[in-house]
């Protein structure tokens, strides 16, 4: 052990010491700026804001700057073709050299989509349905039904749906809802001597439909010849019908 001590008190262990300290502060010096070198510390760029850009406008760019990219698309209806929707990394977030900047294009073309089976279920629980296929909800009409707000039938430019056909995605989708009143009666309205139309009016307001038409004699002028006979028809034992009951008028230009 004393030889030890004495060892380390010799001017050679010192100069072994201080040789050993220099060496491992060169090597971290030498790995500190290579390190620094290799990652390019301090240099680098901003994002540029490329939403609402056309996808040629965001290359341009990306390009000028040094910048890759790639592509993705998505349809959003409300939204131009062809312009930037998202892109990742955000606008002004500070990147290397050379980064991939992903973007986001709005197609110009709605892919197709299956629809749903929605019928004689609630419209709160298809309203949530629809928007995950990526279609919307358009006019809603109610017609007389026993249930409340449940759909009786969804419809698409005028033609009715069923489960399965194929939509463009964003289509809009007209639905006929029960108004919870299908179990309810109206008086039955004295139709005889209105014309067509006058019939239309008071068979709304009534909350009932036009059923069949029919023609008696000849007809020389459909707009002004009245109704002569109805079914149902007001009388003694009948007075009162179900909510949306259709009611089926004959017209004559000939009044009894």
């Amino acid at each position: 052990m004393s030889k030890f001590i004495t060892y380390l008190k010799t001017k050679s262990f010192r100069n072994n010491l201080i040789a050993a300290i220099f060496t491992v502060v060169a090597i971290l010096f030498i790995a500190f700026f290579s390190l620094r070198y290799y990652t390019k510390h301090g240099q680098g760029l901003n994002v540029p804001a490329l939403k609402g850009l056309s996808f040629n406008q965001a290359v341009s760019k990306l390009e000028g700057l040094g910048l890759r990219y790639e592509v993705d698309s998505v349809y959003i209806m409300d939204k131009p073709p062809g312009i930037v929707i998202d892109q990742d990394p955000d606008a002004n977030t500070f990147v290397k050299d050379n980064r991939t900047i992903y973007l986001t294009i709005n197609t110009a073309q709605a892919p197709n989509v299956k629809f749903p089976d929605i019928e004689s279920k609630s419209l709160r629980e298809v309203q949530p349905t629809l928007e995950s296929f990526g279609l919307k909800i358009g006019d809603t009409t109610y017609k007389a039904d026993v249930a409340r707000d449940v759909v009786l039938q969804a419809n698409f430019g005028g033609r009715p749906l069923k489960a399965g056909d194929i939509l463009p995605k964003g289509s809009r989708i007209d639905l006929v809802l029960g108004d919870g009143r299908g179990n309810e009666e109206v008086d039955i309205p004295n139709l005889l001597g209105l014309t067509k139309d006058e019939a239309r009016f008071s068979l709304k307001g009534a909350m009932l439909m036009l059923g069949n038409i029919t023609y008696e004699g000849t007809i020389t002028d459909s707009a002004n010849a009245v109704i002569v006979m109805q079914t149902p028809i007001l009388s003694d034992t009948l007075t009162k019908v179900k909510i949306g009951t259709p009611i089926n008028i004959t017209l004559s230009n000939k009044q009894n």
